[in-house]
């Protein structure tokens, strides 16, 4: 009995033997579980695509009204020459004509669009490239005042001076060229990104002008005269009434200024994330930030918040 244990013992073993040896370890171990790994995402390459968004533009006039009064009234009493001395107290607190228009900024906002194409270099993780790209924006801003003062000059001219403003700007269209700076994470790319802007502008500036006076110091001299009542000299009257200068009328107001097309440069910062739906179609989330230099009295910056979608080569 004992033998026949033993030998049956022995018989099992070596079957167990046998299946282990042809048992698949690899599956066991999970190295054959039938999914593919994750693929390498390679940022490098050329992309061209397009973008759309909304934007808002901040739109300033401040020195857009001065300098077209001051050209208008140069000869005239009530726009005495400016001191080149910036501590002349005296000269500061005089009463020019210019001064008297006021402006305010404005916000426009509305969708933009546009195309962008760049070139992509990775090394390991950090992606960076340059990219250019052009947006349509065309919205227009404007800014208006009116004023009316009369005082009593140098020469003892009781002056009015009656002036309205109208000052626009319209945006039309802008581009930039920038670099950009990213990190891979799998299939997304963070990024931020900086460089130039160019733009195309219409600016808009005009001043109605009326500007009008007579010698007061004759007029209170001939009052309660008892000689003949010498003549009262104005200008810029239609009608005068020597009697009562009060009662005259100005002559219609002349329109000064006019429109022209510029161009304006500035800087363009931003950041977004970059998605790669697969090797060749990216998507991608952005905001930039787009500052123009001053130009002819007016300024201006955009905010934009876009989405885009590119095809990589």
């Amino acid at each position: 009995m004992r033998i026949a244990t033993l030998g049956l013992l022995a018989v099992l073993a070596s079957a167990t033997t046998v299946t282990a040896a042809d048992l698949d370890y690899g599956y066991l171990r999970g190295a054959d579980d039938g999914y593919a790994p994750a693929p390498v995402i390679d940022w490098s390459g050329f992309y061209v695509g397009g973008h759309g968004g909304y934007s808002s533009a901040g739109l300033g006039f401040k020195s857009a009204f001065r300098p077209i009064v001051e050209n208008a009234l140069r000869y005239s009493t009530v726009e005495p020459p400016r001191s080149n001395d910036p501590n002349d107290t005296a000269d500061a607190n005089k009463l020019r004509a210019s001064d008297l228009l006021s402006s305010r900024s404005v916000h426009e906002n509305g969708p933009s669009y546009g195309a962008f194409v760049g070139y992509n270099v990775q090394f390991d993780d950090i992606v960076f490239g340059f990219e250019a790209d052009y947006t349509y924006f065309g919205k227009k801003g404007s800014s208006h005042d009116k004023i009316a003062r009369f005082w009593q000059t140098s020469d003892n001219y009781l002056n009015t001076v009656a002036l309205e403003g109208v000052a626009s700007t319209e945006l039309q269209e802008y581009g930039t060229i920038r670099g950009r700076l990213g990190y891979a994470v799998g299939s997304f790319l963070p990024f931020v990104t900086g460089g130039l802007a160019v733009g195309r502008a219409t600016v808009t500036d005009t001043v109605a002008i009326q500007h009008y006076g007579y010698d007061r110091a004759t007029y209170l001299s001939n009052i309660g005269s008892t000689n003949p009542p010498a003549f009262v000299n104005h200008y810029g009257y239609a009608y005068f009434d020597q009697a009562n200068p009060g009662t005259g009328v100005p002559y219609r107001a002349d329109i000064y200024g006019g429109s022209k097309k510029v161009t304006i440069g500035g800087v363009a910062l931003g950041a977004g994330l970059e998605f790669a739906v697969t090797s060749n179609i990216l998507l991608r989330g952005e905001y930039q930030y787009v500052l123009f230099n001053d130009f002819k009295g007016h300024s201006a910056e955009v905010n934009t918040v876009r989405g885009g979608a590119s095809v990589k080569f």
